[in-house]
């Protein structure tokens, strides 16, 4: 699936995934933001909480998207971003 696909989905889940996952903002970055993903690429999200989730809604909210999506989702949430990339990742992340 091509960014702008993965983009348009999101968006158009973008009540859904507030309202069942308490997701407050999403973004994309890494390979796909750059739309220089691979097959075998996973999908890098940005992801912040109306409240910090617990583990299991965390797994929940990735698998869902993965299925969703059909790629493999790699979910980070805003405030574990390591220093060093915080900033790049911020610069590059496609807001949903």
């Amino acid at each position: 699936m091509k960014r702008d696909e993965i983009i348009h989905r999101l968006r158009q889940q973008r009540e859904d995934l507030r309202r069942r996952y308490g997701v407050c903002r999403l973004a994309v970055f890494g390979s796909y933001a750059h739309d220089a993903q691979r097959p075998d690429s996973d999908l890098d999200l940005l992801v912040e909480f109306e409240a910090t989730p617990g583990l299991f809604l965390f797994v929940r909210l990735k698998d869902a998207l993965t299925q969703l999506l059909g790629v493999k989702v790699d979910l980070v949430m805003k405030d574990a971003l390591r220093p060093q990339l915080r900033q790049k990742v911020l610069r590059d992340a496609i807001p949903i």
